[in-house]
């Protein structure tokens, strides 16, 4: 598991103790907003907890909406605080959906991907029950070709045990270990019971610490 020290906790929480807002939807590559400041996305399979993490980390429950039905987020919505806009991305991967529309949010996901210059980092979030899925390698591939530095979160580890989480994690830094762009260490959250919550919002602060 990936260490901290206190200094940089501290530094997450002050980040994310600003104030929060929604900043705008973009349902399109022409709808999106300019580029102003450092950006940092969150992209996922469909129903991973992209939005509840979100919140977690605003310490807001309702900044980004959560919904129980897979494939609810359907454009990239734009939240701005002090020193940081987060991104939340359209989930991927949920066959339910129309295929032409499923194809419309992954063009926009890479698209986006591709084209963001201040884009300082992705965080794809992945279920600690399940891992890397087949579903999650043309979101891999188009952040490795376009060298967009992505760093992988587990989600919702209070639901797994202590002992498959550990495999989980070493699993998966076995598999980032391939991917050029990847940043090596694996971040272990939960939304729900806090773990891990202010170790990536520490994550954060850091990354804009060495791009300042």
């Amino acid at each position: 598991m990936v260490s901290f020290s206190a200094e940089q906790l501290e530094s997450g929480r002050k980040l994310f103790a600003s104030d929060w807002r929604f900043l705008t939807a973009a349902g399109s590559y022409a709808a999106l907003p300019p580029m102003q400041g450092i950006e940092i996305a969150f992209a996922g399979r469909s129903n991973v907890g992209k939005s509840s993490l979100i919140n977690a980390l605003t310490g807001r429950n309702s900044l980004a909406r959560t919904s129980h039905t897979p494939g609810r987020t359907q454009e990239l919505i734009f939240f701005a605080g002090d020193r940081l806009v987060l991104v939340d991305m359209p989930g991927y991967g949920y066959a339910a959906t129309a295929k032409s529309k499923v194809k419309a949010w992954t063009d926009l996901i890479h698209v986006f991907l591709r084209g963001r210059q201040n884009l300082a980092r992705v965080y794809l979030l992945i279920d600690a029950r399940h891992g890397l899925k087949p579903t999650d390698d043309a979101v891999l591939d188009t952040l490795d070709e376009a060298a967009v530095s992505y760093q992988v979160v587990l989600t919702k580890a209070d639901r797994v045990k202590a002992a498959e989480l550990t495999s989980r994690v070493a699993e998966t830094q076995a598999a980032l270990g391939k991917r050029p762009a990847a940043y090596p260490d694996v971040l272990v959250t939960s939304a729900r019971s806090g773990t891990g919550i202010p170790e990536l919002r520490g994550a954060i602060a850091r990354l804009l610490a060495e791009r300042a």
